[in-house]
């Protein structure tokens, strides 16, 4: 348990807090909890309020009011529940973002997070990407507007991805490889026209959690607006989620048989950016998943 305190970058979130919340907040307790392997966290109370806080370098302040904005958008979405942000800024040395300190359980139902992803997945727009750019962990993730689907991915996924492997030293057949397959990958939408759906952008089983009455909650978001089965496909990384999961997305809003090829076309974005962030095996990972799509191209 820790004590009063309002040193190093404290004093200004505290501050912070009782600007955004119009209330009295002199910090006194806050203890570090997981955060992932991006920032750092902590569970901050004091005057019998009690909030979350992430905090990284102050020059990531954006990277944070973007997150605050796709929180935003889920939580109007009102189908997954997810923390409601409250203030996000920056001190000398760090940016900031304070939200909604929910406990955690055990065990969840994870068939009521397939229905309510289902649900979230019908809030749609009219065009892919979304209003802004974010990130996904800390690499950019550029999210201009298009009503062209495959476009957009060539160019702002695959695309971008490949270019920053390549400028880290993984070009040669990597890159080679990766640019045959964005010439071809528009054979993967010959009759599946995917919607403009509203998307988490990193649900991996990391980033879900029950409540203390066992319901859903996401968090750590890189929203935008996409084909759906992107964001199916990355539930199936690291480990997947439980059928019951599957079984009550798919019953409540059925997906494209042509599903099961492209689930490794969309993951292998997410796994260029784990090469990007931390290099290591990742670079086989994905030589072996566009080799795979390629294949089931017919080439």
């Amino acid at each position: 348990m820790g004590t009063r305190t309002e040193q190093g970058p404290w004093r200004e979130i505290a501050q912070a807090i009782r600007e955004a919340t119009g209330t009295g907040f002199e910090l006194q307790r806050k203890r570090s909890v997981g955060g992932g392997c991006i920032n750092e966290a902590y569970r901050i109370e004091g005057d019998g309020q009690v909030y979350f806080a992430k905090l990284h370098g102050a020059g990531d302040l954006p990277m944070f009011e973007a997150e605050r904005a796709g929180l935003e958008a889920l939580g109007r979405a009102a189908a997954v529940r997810v923390p409601q942000p409250l203030c996000c800024g920056s001190t000398r040395d760090y940016g900031f973002l304070i939200m909604e300190w929910i406990a955690f359980g055990r065990r969840g139902d994870t068939g009521l997070l397939g229905r309510q992803l289902a649900r979230q997945h019908r809030s749609t727009s009219e065009r892919f990407g979304w209003g802004r750019d974010n990130t996904i962990g800390t690499t950019p993730q550029i999210n201009t507007p298009s009503a062209d689907w495959v476009a957009f991915w060539r160019a702002h996924r695959l695309g971008f991805q490949l270019e920053l492997a390549g400028r880290k030293g993984y070009g040669g057949r990597l890159r080679q490889q990766g640019e045959r397959l964005m010439d071809q990958c528009a054979a993967l939408f010959t009759d599946y026209r995917p919607k403009p759906s509203l998307l988490h952008g990193d649900l991996w089983g990391g980033n879900w959690a029950p409540d203390r009455e066992g319901r859903p909650v996401i968090f750590d978001p890189a929203v935008y607006y996409g084909d759906r089965e992107a964001d199916l496909a990355m539930t199936e990384l690291f480990g997947g989620f439980a059928a019951d999961f599957y079984h009550s997305y798919r019953e409540a809003y059925p997906l494209d048989p042509g599903y099961a090829v492209r689930k490794t076309f969309y993951n292998l974005y997410h796994i260029l950016n784990h090469l990007n962030l931390f290099g290591g095996g990742y670079a086989e990972q994905a030589e072996r998943m566009i080799s795979q799509v390629l294949a089931e191209l017919g080439h």
